[in-house]
């Protein structure tokens, strides 16, 4: 049974008049009641983080700042998310504690977890930008090798953005290894450098798009040797998607979704997915999507012993 981290809270704590689609994570988590029912996939409560492992990755007075309501107006603009609710930190620390929470029940027991949330990939270490506060990515990649046994992680973000607070929090961390496909011409419009980097230009499609994917998994990915594989799996590339400038179907989201979950258990290794941007119109392609990526990772989901887990 796949584990999906999951609050009211990842809707409710934002304003209605944001300009982000909050509907779409209690949209989702509605779509894959059926699977809940059938014993494929089961929703965990997220809980609230220890802010203390947000300096794992985070400068001090970013955090300080932010946990206390003073974070400086110009930083709350580039983060967007505005009008921001009494309850963005709780929102923001349950959000982040469920991709915490995803991560150590993927590498103590089930093998592959997800977060119905998350992928907040634009965070840097000392400011948050394009709707994200704090990289939940790098925080829990840090958590998993300072408390449960992990030594290289890699991040592979096929959202159609750049998750460019994530290279940059990394440049000169070799245990972590960052990966990004993303539309070239396209936010972010400043590039970090990444690992990998893979710039797409605008409009490609399934075929073109698939064919970078499988090549990079099969050349690149498969002959590295590493204990923790984060997917950031934003659906924005879809040709419905307002921010994307790609052009993928459903059907070839699917099939990307496909070639890392099958990876990931050929190689045996621990899995955890993040939700990642979606801004399909209408909502509801987005929405479609996410769940297909999670219903799927609940029929991919390997048997006890399939996944070498580490001792912490």
């Amino acid at each position: 049974m796949f584990p999906l981290w999951y609050s009211p809270i990842y809707t409710e704590g934002l304003d209605p008049e944001a300009r982000f689609p909050r509907e779409r994570y209690r949209l989702v988590m509605e779509s894959l009641s059926e699977d809940v029912r059938e014993g494929r996939l089961r929703f965990r409560e997220a809980e609230r983080m220890d802010p203390e492992d947000l300096y794992l990755v985070h400068d001090h007075a970013y955090v300080r700042d932010f946990l206390n309501g003073t974070l400086d107006d110009s930083m709350v603009r580039r983060i967007g998310l505005r009008p921001w609710t009494e309850a963005i930190v709780e929102r923001t620390l349950i959000l982040t504690g469920g991709t915490i929470e995803a991560t150590r029940q993927a590498v103590s027991e089930s093998g592959f977890a997800g977060n119905l949330g998350g992928g907040t990939h634009h965070a840097y270490r000392d400011f948050g930008s394009g709707y994200c506060i704090f990289n939940d990515l790098a925080v829990a990649a840090k958590v998993a090798q300072r408390d449960f046994g992990i030594r290289r992680v890699v991040i592979l973000d096929l959202d159609v953005h750049q998750g460019d607070g994530t290279a940059a929090i990394f440049e000169n961390d070799s245990s972590v290894t960052t990966v990004s496909f993303h539309c070239g011409k396209n936010f972010p419009f400043r590039k970090m450098k990444s690992d990998y980097d893979m710039s797409l230009d605008e409009g490609i499609g399934d075929s073109e798009y698939l064919d970078g994917v499988e090549r990079f998994v099969s050349r690149e990915l498969a002959p590295m040797e590493f204990d923790l594989l984060f997917f950031q799996g934003g659906v924005d590339a879809l040709e419905t998607d307002r921010l994307g400038h790609l052009s993928l179907s459903r059907e070839g989201m699917m099939r990307r979704n496909e070639l890392v979950l099958d990876f990931a258990r050929a190689k045996g290794i621990p899995l955890v997915i993040t939700m990642g941007g979606g801004y399909g119109e209408p909502i509801e392609t987005s929405v479609a999507a996410h769940a297909d990526l999670f219903r799927q990772a609940s029929h991919s989901s390997p048997s006890p012993g399939d996944v070498s887990l580490p001792q912490a």
